[in-house]
């Protein structure tokens, strides 16, 4: 009797332990936040507007944004989150939303984001966790149009989280976006996407590239687990990782997990996203994320004879990481 009454004890404390674990996932302690702006005259000057803000813990869940001038798609967008002073996120407008070379094709969307207009109508449903408060501006770029309307609109939920894989991540999580921008790399060439340490999970890349040749594309993507010498090969080419195939020769796409949002043969060029939410890419010890400028056979070599008239390319990528 006393054994039973012990398990019961214990069952009953673990069931406790699973209620409390599920509480901030439960309907009832989900509220919803947000806010939106219509023709404000916000971005004058260089100023840095305060299009949201909130003090407590919770998640944001939409963003839309509308505008419709010279520069628009540079417009600056910050998110501050726990009182920071730097941004976890600062993200020219297009290519947050995984477009690049101010590419203006539409309507198209996805799950994820989308550019429904001509300038305008571009969102996203990242989920951006918070837990003390979040503050979210928007700057003009330097080339763009001054005092021009914008409209905007931002939404969330109070005690959110966020799943990967339907893997719910911890309370502590943070979306992080790494950028690297305008980098030359030499043919060959091995470089950094991103190189963090401690625990997360990949989210997304978008990449911008032009060369002289499309051969950059032989590049294969990797990742580096653990401070590992060894890579974890993710793609056979890099049009491969952002699942096309033979040089992107059927043209653009769009996709949840996917899509090529700018695509120039003549200057040998393109955009393209990628998402891992449902590919996930956990890591428990840091991740280093690479990609190289074309590629040798099987990419086990850096024999540059055994690549055809790979030269110098220009790279600005975009990764976007949970951390906690």
């Amino acid at each position: 009797m006393k054994t039973t009454g012990a398990i019961r004890t214990l069952f009953s404390g673990i069931v406790a332990v699973l209620a409390l674990a599920s509480f901030a996932s439960e309907p009832d302690n989900l509220n919803p936040i947000g806010t939106m702006g219509k023709g404000e005259h916000a971005l004058k000057g260089n100023k840095e507007a305060v299009l949201f803000e909130y003090q407590g813990r919770g998640c944001l869940t939409h963003f839309w944004f509308g505008g419709d001038f010279k520069g628009v798609e540079d417009t600056h967008i910050r998110y501050y989150i726990d009182g920071e002073e730097m941004p976890s996120i600062d993200m020219d407008l297009y290519m947050g939303h995984g477009i690049g070379f101010s590419d203006n094709q539409g309507p198209w969307a996805t799950k994820h984001m989308g550019k429904i207009g001509r300038q305008n109508g571009v969102f996203n449903n990242y989920r951006i966790p918070f837990g003390k408060s979040i503050r979210v501006t928007a700057q003009r770029a330097d080339n763009a149009d001054d005092d021009q309307p914008i409209w905007w609109i931002i939404r969330g939920i109070e005690n959110g989280r966020v799943a990967i894989g339907n893997v719910e991540l911890p309370k502590k999580a943070r979306l992080r976006l790494v950028k690297r921008e305008n980098y030359g790399a030499a043919p060959l060439e091995e470089f950094d996407l991103c190189n963090v340490k401690g625990k997360g999970a990949l989210y997304q890349v978008t990449m911008e590239a032009q060369g002289s040749s499309f051969s950059y594309l032989e590049a294969c993507m990797r990742a580096y687990l653990g401070g590992k010498e060894k890579p974890l090969m993710l793609s056979s080419g890099l049009e491969d990782y952002f699942l096309g195939t033979y040089y992107f020769n059927s043209g653009k796409y769009y996709s949840d997990i996917s899509g090529l949002t700018h695509f120039d043969t003549n200057a040998c060029c393109f955009s393209a996203y990628r998402f891992h939410d449902d590919d996930p890419i956990f890591f428990q010890n840091g991740l280093r994320l690479t990609c190289r400028c074309g590629e040798a056979v099987h990419g086990e070599t850096t024999d540059a004879a055994a690549v055809i008239d790979v030269q110098q390319t220009w790279y600005t990528t975009y990764t976007w990481i949970y951390q906690w």
